[in-house]
């Protein structure tokens, strides 16, 4: 088990707008779920940051709304936007740095891991979010940089993908087919469903997600009649987006996330759910995932391998290069699909003789296709030259190819020319 077996942390942190949640593995052990409160099942902690007035301290969480209630300190909500948007957040007439102000947030609420282990233990760190786009990674970037972890090993996925993770490790039985997430927060249930196409080596995995509006669950009227009203209501407009989701098409387990879920209300909507599928109900699905996820770059388990996951952000494609290797025709992988298009990165080198191009084949993954990009180094100099290539990725479809001209020891001298081409993918 590598990291695992030495009673290693692994960490997925589910980064909210409202609330964050922490789970966890130590060694070989099972994923488990901090509680922001010992002794009960409590996971959510509020993502928010209380200053005392006048001196430099700070709360997080639960502690946090305590201080602000009591009038004891100034309120930081919306620490994630605030970050994203990078303005300046004046405090007691004093800007503070909104990237560390998210930095504060995450590190004082992984201190709740000292109930489980020593931070020097934590081997690796996955944040996932509700979304994931280049500012959110730059801002991540920025606070996991002055946080200074024990371990360079954090990485970055989405919500839909921590699902994905989850249900892999879950019994085949409830994946035979579609799999289906629900999650029930403030006017809009979000769903995502996942499918496998199975024809493929590996099978490649992918969720198509949607967003219905569905009524506020809070506060429920105290006169009975109008409750009653209101929960019917809700019934009805929540079957209403599960029979569109679940219309003409197979579902072998549906996961209902979200605290507003209740037998109370859902009677008709969950009857139908529970018709030829397996229903469960919680709220830590994304960290679970998050810390699955992690485990699986650590360690790929068997059913990790067999499958890739080909979300928004993912590299959709393998891109790899047609070389002779010792006079015999050779493929050279480069970058491959699955992977997120943020860390894509590749370096080779080669050498050209008697000419100034080289190929790269690009395989889709969705469609199968192949095709040949040739890439030509206009004003080469003539002869054989060692060339240095660079892959990286600039968007989820955008390539970029830099080579550099290293020349051929004593024969023909480095230029050090660099050619930058942009591919399309």
């Amino acid at each position: 088990m590598g990291l695992l077996h030495h009673g290693k942390l692994v960490v997925g942190y589910d980064l909210g707008e409202e609330y964050s949640q922490i789970s966890y593995r130590l060694g070989e052990d099972c994923v488990e779920t901090l509680s922001s409160v010992a002794g009960e099942e409590e996971y959510n902690i509020p993502t928010v940051l209380c200053k005392r007035p006048g001196v430099n301290q700070w709360f997080y969480g639960r502690e946090a709304l305590r201080c602000a209630r009591e009038d004891e300190g100034i309120l930081v909500e919306n620490i994630l936007q605030l970050a994203i948007a990078g303005e300046p957040v004046q405090i007691e007439g004093i800007a503070f740095d909104p990237a560390a102000l998210l930095a504060l947030f995450i590190k004082r609420s992984l201190g709740l891991l000292s109930q489980v282990s020593s931070p020097d233990r934590l081997a690796a760190l996955m944040i996932t979010c509700e979304k994931l786009d280049g500012r959110l990674i730059e801002v991540l970037d920025q606070a996991v940089a002055s946080m200074q972890l024990k371990t360079d090993r954090v990485y970055y996925q989405n919500h839909a993908e921590s699902f994905y993770n989850y249900v892999i490790q879950q019994p085949a039985e409830l994946w035979r087919s579609r799999s289906l997430l629900l999650e029930y927060r403030g006017t809009r249930v979000i769903a995502h469903c996942m499918d496998c196409n199975r024809r493929t080596t590996p099978v490649v995995a992918f969720i198509e997600s949607w967003e219905y509006n569905m009524p506020p669950y809070e506060p429920m009227p105290e006169e009975e009649s109008l409750r009653q009203e209101k929960m019917e209501r809700l019934d009805r407009e929540f079957a209403d987006i599960a029979s569109q989701v679940c219309r003409n098409t197979a579902v072998s387990s549906v996961y209902l996330i979200g605290e507003h879920y209740s037998e109370e209300w859902m009677k008709e909507s969950l009857k139908s759910l529970c018709m030829g599928r397996r229903v469960f109900q919680g709220s830590n699905l994304y960290s679970k995932g998050a810390c699955f996820a992690v485990t699986e770059r650590l360690n790929p388990s068997e059913v990790g391998r067999a499958h890739v996951f080909l979300g928004a952000y993912k590299l959709k494609s393998n891109v790899g290069m047609n070389l002779f290797d010792r006079g015999q025709p050779a493929y050279f992988a480069l970058l491959d699909a699955g992977v997120n298009w943020y860390e894509a990165k590749s370096q080779l080198e080669f050498y050209v003789r008697g000419g100034n191009e080289f190929e790269l084949q690009i395989i889709s993954l969705i469609g199968g296709e192949s095709r040949t990009v040739r890439i030509t180094l206009e004003d080469m100099l003539p002869g054989m030259s060692r060339m240095r290539a660079r892959l990286f990725l600039t968007g989820e479809r955008e390539l970029v190819v830099e080579v550099e001209d290293l020349g051929f020891g004593s024969f023909r001298p480095a230029t050090h020319q660099i050619w930058r081409r942009q591919v399309a993918l």
